[in-house]
């Protein structure tokens, strides 16, 4: 199968990797600190290259719109219930698939089955894209930042989820209470329930479904999650090359979020091996207080909104030494990143699809919104944190 790019695509897919590989060669790097980081950030790409290719195959045999007959079945003709139940889909996609799943995905979905239910389709897609960030702390697989924290941090994912289960619950309430509050009036709404979707090839979609059900428990077992996501994306494949071979196309790996990916690790790493850190500790301070914590929570979310949360994770992780201010960190790079459209690769990737879909929502009232939503969300998702663990002021 030939391999087509759009021109401007190619040229700055191409631009990423010129970036990186100058760092590399020129030195700027060392190359044993460039073995170290790829060491650990390959299995990292690894898997969000497989889970993607795994959610596109499972949307392409229907799976998720089978979820959104689910929603609006159970919705029992009410607005705010099947709002409340698209909160919850979006809160386990997030958790078990990642954000990008919840953005890319669920969004388009939920915001086609409002306008089918005759409602607005703005609370659903602000929704989708707050939980994307603020319900990916809980498990590894949630969000690439985590996996990063897992490598440092190589507790079994139960264990993960033990300590971050405060500041989740946290930022899963807040942005839905604040949803309900800014469009309660078009929540109360009832609505005759959709025509169903009829699946194109049953066997695929049984398959696809039987396949989800089963990665899921194997993501949160212990295994490396790059090995069951990549078991599953080989399965896939399998069947579609198969039932539909026409679908199998180079797209369906994340090229462009891949190459962004490695590039900033690798600009990051550099930075940090000529003095970044340095920097970074004074900037970030010490302590497990929960002043302490706010403020390194208060400078991460800070720095995912000026320059994107994978670089601002990489460039504190040394400031943070202890599993707390590893969830404080955790805490300011992915609930923190909902005020700036780059602050993740998700927020991005979410506003394409609601561009597309003909969802409007300027930048400056996204931001606006974010911005009042962060300053409340993080001191409590971090004051939740600090009192789950128990530690003395």
């Amino acid at each position: 199968m030939a391999l087509q790019w759009p021109g401007r695509q190619l040229a700055r897919w191409l631009a990423w990797w010129l970036l990186g590989v100058l760092v590399v060669v020129t030195g700027v790097l060392p190359p044993d600190d460039f073995a170290a980081l790829a060491w650990r950030v390959g299995p990292i790409l690894g898997f969000v290259a497989s889970i993607t290719v795994v959610v596109e195959l499972a949307t392409s045999a229907g799976l998720f719109d089978v979820v959104g007959d689910r929603i609006a079945a159970w919705g029992r003709h009410t607005g705010w219930l099947i709002w409340l139940l698209v909160v919850g889909a979006a809160t386990v996609s997030t958790a078990f698939l990642s954000l990008d799943t919840t953005a890319v995905v669920l969004t388009p979905i939920v915001v086609l089955l409002a306008r089918k239910a005759s409602m607005s389709p703005l609370p659903f897609a602000l929704t989708t894209v707050w939980l994307a960030n603020t319900a990916s702390v809980l498990l590894p697989v949630s969000n690439v930042t985590n996996l990063l924290a897992w490598h440092r941090w190589p507790v079994h994912p139960i264990g993960f989820a033990g300590a971050m289960w405060a500041p989740f619950v946290v930022g899963v309430a807040l942005p839905a209470a604040l949803v309900w509050l800014l469009y309660r009036r078009r929540l109360a709404h009832r609505y005759s329930p959709p025509p169903r979707h009829v699946a194109a090839d049953k066997p695929l979609l049984v398959t696809s479904g039987t396949v989800v059900a089963a990665l899921l428990p194997a993501l949160v077992s212990g295994v490396p999650v790059w090995i069951p996501s990549t078991a599953a994306a080989v399965l896939l494949t399998a069947a579609f090359a198969v039932r539909r071979p026409g679908t199998l196309r180079p797209a369906l790996i994340p090229w462009r979020a891949v190459s962004i990916a490695a590039v900033l690790f690798i600009v990051v790493q550099a930075a940090a091996a000529h003095g970044l850190t340095t920097a970074v500790l004074t900037l970030a301070g010490t302590g497990n207080g929960y002043p302490e914590l706010l403020r390194l929570a208060g400078v991460a979310a800070l720095a995912a909104n000026v320059v994107n949360n994978l670089p601002a994770y990489l460039a504190l992780e040394p400031a943070a030494g202890t599993p707390i201010r590893l969830g404080a960190l955790l805490i300011g790079v992915n609930l923190g990143a909902i005020v700036t459209p780059w602050a993740s690769l998700a927020v991005l990737l979410w506003h394409e699809r609601v561009a597309s879909l003909g969802v409007r929502m300027s930048w400056r009232r996204y931001s606006l919104v974010g911005l009042g939503l962060t300053v409340v969300l993080v001191p409590a998702a971090v004051g939740a944190l600090w009192l789950a663990h128990g530690l003395p002021g």
